[in-house]
């Protein structure tokens, strides 16, 4: 039994991180829920999901909101998203490997929100660039030490909840 879930918003997802998602999953017995709002071509097995949502903006970012609980984790570049998620108690990190956090979140939403106006400005302000195989490290390198922290905490809190079950 996973202690959490790793959601993943997978429209946006580089493909080249699915593979190392697939590996944390069977290292670490984690469940996987892609979701998207087109087919993904990824194979169902015991321990990964695909959920494909209606065309439209931010519909798979709801399902993953409503879906997910306190304690999951979430793989996602929307910003938005990542915070909602930090503000329903899950841990959003981005695919290059930065953490979104309580503490960071609403800069991140400031600049975001100011890039927008500049697009809706007529401002041509280009989009990210290609993924590295050095940013993909730093993902996986980030995924590693949020799961491993995630599952201490989630084991912490199985471990208090069993000590407080009465013996019978």
């Amino acid at each position: 039994m996973s202690l959490f879930t790793l959601w993943i918003d997978a429209d946006a997802l580089p493909r080249m991180l699915r593979e190392l998602l697939f590996r944390v999953s069977d290292r670490h017995e984690l469940q996987l829920v892609f979701v998207a709002n087109q087919p993904l071509g990824i194979a169902p097995s015991r321990r990964i999901r695909c959920i494909q949502v209606l065309q439209g903006a931010d519909v798979a970012d709801w399902e993953i909101v409503n879906q997910m609980q306190p304690g999951d984790l979430v793989i996602t570049q929307d910003i938005p998203l990542a915070a909602q998620v930090v503000a329903k108690g899950g841990t959003a990190l981005n695919p290059r490997g930065e953490l979104y956090t309580e503490a960071n979140i609403r800069e991140r939403l400031s600049i975001r929100d100011y890039m927008e106006g500049l697009r809706g400005a007529g401002v041509q302000t280009g989009g990210p660039a290609a993924m590295s195989e050095r940013e993909r490290k730093k993902f996986a390198d980030a995924l590693e030490a949020v799961i491993v922290r995630l599952k201490r905490v989630a084991s912490n809190k199985v471990q208090s909840l069993n000590s407080e079950v009465p013996k019978t």
